[in-house]
């Protein structure tokens, strides 16, 4: 009994570090992201100024979806950090 209750205590203390590593990563994922819709647009628009507006209005909505999937994907991170 005593191998299993140091086993449950390790795993205890690894999905707090999992927790913290996972929120991390969904920030830094979003970063990147949401950079990389804003480069596509850019160029789209200097190739096309005419389909600015459309490209723009993609872009805020596309950057919009990330940042609720990523703070979806924090706060899931936090509560096994909290757990």
């Amino acid at each position: 009994m005593s191998l299993m209750n140091t086993l449950l205590e390790v795993s205890g203390s690894w999905s707090h570090f999992g927790g913290a590593v996972g929120a991390g990563l969904a920030a830094i994922g979003a970063g990147i992201g949401i950079g990389q819709i804003g480069k596509g647009a850019t160029e789209g628009i200097a190739r096309q100024p005419e389909a600015a507006n459309d490209i723009r209005g993609a872009m805020i909505l596309t950057a919009a979806f990330i940042e609720g999937v990523a703070l979806f994907a924090v706060i899931a991170g936090l509560l096994a950090v909290l757990k």
